[in-house]
């Protein structure tokens, strides 16, 4: 069965609004990498509008500085699920539409053959930890604190602890630390 992987960054104050920070090159690297080992995202609404059509964008023009261009030629290339109730359609070919039944279809999904499959953002994951579907968890922290913005997990609910085993740490030159964990 294919692993579902979620990847996010946050400050040490547990903020991940995207807003608040920047990652530069060495963050764009590493998610790229970490894409490089999957071929489907899966996103929620959200998520997925900040990343689509902005990305392929990026990859088709090449109008950024390398690691985003390269960040870009990664992530055009994979095929993406969007969850959600308001959209009803997509007018791009790589995503496909999920509306109901989010834990039969992410099953579904990861019992076809392949990579692994790749979740970001904050709600859409939250559910996918809740049922238990995540099995790898890639956090970033960078050296900083931001005083405010949108808290990871603020609303989650699990129904017991999820016991997780760090896996792997890696320090990156501009201080972040990245942190790989997967489901006990």
């Amino acid at each position: 069965m294919r692993k579902l992987i979620y990847g996010i960054n946050i400050t040490l104050d547990g903020c991940c609004d995207h807003t608040k920070f920047t990652g530069g090159d060495e963050i764009q690297d590493y998610f790229r990498e970490l894409l490089e080992g999957v071929d489907l995202i899966v996103y929620g609404r959200k998520t997925y509008e900040l990343m689509v059509p902005f990305w392929p964008e990026v990859a088709e023009t090449q109008s950024m500085d390398r690691a985003a261009n390269a960040f870009a030629k990664v992530f055009s290339g994979l095929d993406r699920v969007l969850v959600s109730r308001t959209i009803k359609e997509v007018n791009d070919k790589k995503t496909t539409l999920i509306g109901d039944n989010l834990e039969a279809e992410i099953l579904r999904l990861k019992q076809h053959p392949g990579k692994a499959i790749s979740t970001g953002g904050v709600e859409l994951p939250a559910r996918l930890i809740e049922l238990g579907l995540v099995d790898e968890f890639h956090m970033v922290v960078h050296p900083l604190m931001v005083g405010s913005g949108r808290r990871l997990f603020a609303e989650m609910q699990l129904p017991a602890n999820l016991g997780l085993k760090l896996m792997d740490t890696q320090t990156l030159a501009n201080g972040c630390l990245a942190l790989r964990y997967e489901k006990i």
